[in-house]
């Protein structure tokens, strides 16, 4: 399988700020998490709760330029959050991460260790190529866990379908399931750092192939 074809709208071009996707297409095993990855993340969240505090999770780089972007769209990112924002504050106030499967859980731990917002999909229940742009008024999005989202105003990602990803949370349409077998992630960035976001894909391919049995059919950084 192959990657989409990645590109950016008016909209987003127009915006002052660095923006980049970091997208990978991986051939996976979807499962319930094993006692080693659930380990690792307990480590990684022990780690972070230790020298993080919520005033500081604004600060981080990731999470300041995401926020910055929200703004300049149009949208309160305080009432709006960025996914990595919203499971900093979780794990900070000690509700741990979301428990979903091996893949999910594996995404959203690379998403707190590195503070970008990381869209989760099947990549085969996306159709044709995917654009980055704004969302508009009564666009409807059905968010996983929430229902309908108001996306105006946010960064969202739109196939030949619809709208189906944003930085603040992921569609129904292409959930991630058991069933699914290529998983498509794509990191939000709007800070400007290709060696952090690097090492963040690394350490999500690190994960996967560790954890879901994944192979990379292929990954990109795109500007």
């Amino acid at each position: 399988m192959d990657l989409p074809v990645f590109s950016f709208s008016e909209e987003i071009k127009k915006l002052e700020l660095p923006v980049a996707l970091g997208v990978g297409l991986f051939e996976v095993d979807v499962t319930d998490s094993s006692e080693a990855e659930i380990i690792d993340i307990a480590r990684r969240i022990g780690a972070i709760q230790n020298k993080l505090t919520l005033e500081r999770i604004h600060d981080l780089p990731a999470i300041a330029a995401t926020r910055k972007a929200y703004k300049a769209l149009g949208k309160d990112p305080s009432r709006y959050r960025p996914s990595a924002e919203a499971l900093l504050r979780r794990v900070v106030q000690g509700k741990g991460l979301y428990r979903v499967n091996n893949v999910v859980d594996a995404l959203n731990l690379v998403s707190i260790t590195s503070g970008y917002s990381i869209g989760g999909y099947d990549a085969e229940k996306i159709n044709g190529a995917v654009t980055l742009g704004r969302g508009q008024a009564d666009e409807p999005y059905e968010a996983i866990g929430r229902g309908a989202l108001n996306i105006e105003g946010l960064p969202v990602l739109r196939d030949d379908t619809g709208t189906f990803g944003s930085p603040t949370s992921d569609s129904q349409r292409t959930m991630v399931t058991e069933a699914t077998e290529y998983f498509l992630a794509v990191f939000f960035d709007f800070s400007g750092h290709p060696p952090l976001l690097q090492a963040a894909m690394d350490d999500l391919q690190s994960l996967l192939e560790n954890h879901a049995n994944a192979y990379c059919e292929a990954r990109e950084i795109v500007k």
